[in-house]
């Protein structure tokens, strides 16, 4: 089979070997593997790499646009809850005065990012005192 190595691929495509795993970790281009391991770009991937290269220009489109659309064509489960959330209305808690929405949201918010932080700490030691 006549392909390129991944730096060989790079230096053709425009992308950094990092951009070509990024790329390959979302799914979008899948090269082929050596006996060896090593990943085999051939005439597919090179032509899918760079119109990729073109959707991306033409639309404005950021890489991880591209890949979250890939995600959402095999997840059928995030296909149906971003869709749900793009239908939905914002609707006030019946136990939640309308004078109070504001405050009740932000506070709701603010609890939210708190445990998220507290989270990302108690990972973080975790992680410190295995290392």
């Amino acid at each position: 089979m006549d392909a390129l190595t991944i730096n060989e691929a790079a230096e053709t495509t425009g992308w950094s070997p990092r951009m070509l795993r990024y790329i390959e970790r979302m799914g979008l281009v899948e090269p082929e593997r050596s006996t060896g391991g090593y990943r085999l770009y051939g005439p597919g991937e090179l032509q899918r790499l760079r119109t990729l290269r073109g959707l991306l220009d033409e639309h404005g489109l950021a890489l991880g646009e591209v890949g979250f659309a890939r995600r959402m064509q095999h997840d059928d489960a995030l296909r149906t809850t971003v869709e749900d959330w793009l239908e939905a209305e914002p609707s006030r808690p019946a136990h939640v005065p309308a004078d109070d929405w504001l405050t009740w949201e932000q506070d709701k918010h603010e609890r939210l990012v708190a445990e998220a932080a507290r989270r990302a700490d108690t990972t973080a030691s975790n992680l410190t005192e295995t290392l």
